[in-house]
């Protein structure tokens, strides 16, 4: 029978009423969905990053000639 632990305290699983079966199924699906989010906010986070560079490369270098005063 395979043992669960939760707080510290260990579970027989096949023990757990349906309603807790079903609620350490609905953690372990929101877990698994949290995981593949964070692992898509990282590969966006990673193409955002390669845009701003590339963006920065295009833009056109700032005047850097003589400036003059008006006042």
């Amino acid at each position: 029978m395979p043992i669960i632990k939760i707080d510290n305290k260990e579970y027989e699983l096949d023990t757990l009423s349906d309603e807790a079966k079903n609620q350490l199924q609905m953690m372990q699906f929101v877990d698994n969905e949290l995981q593949r989010l964070q692992a898509q906010a990282a590969v966006l986070q990673t193409a955002r990053n390669a845009y701003a560079k590339a963006l920065t490369e295009a833009l056109p270098q700032p005047f850097a000639g003589d400036t003059m005063k008006l006042g």
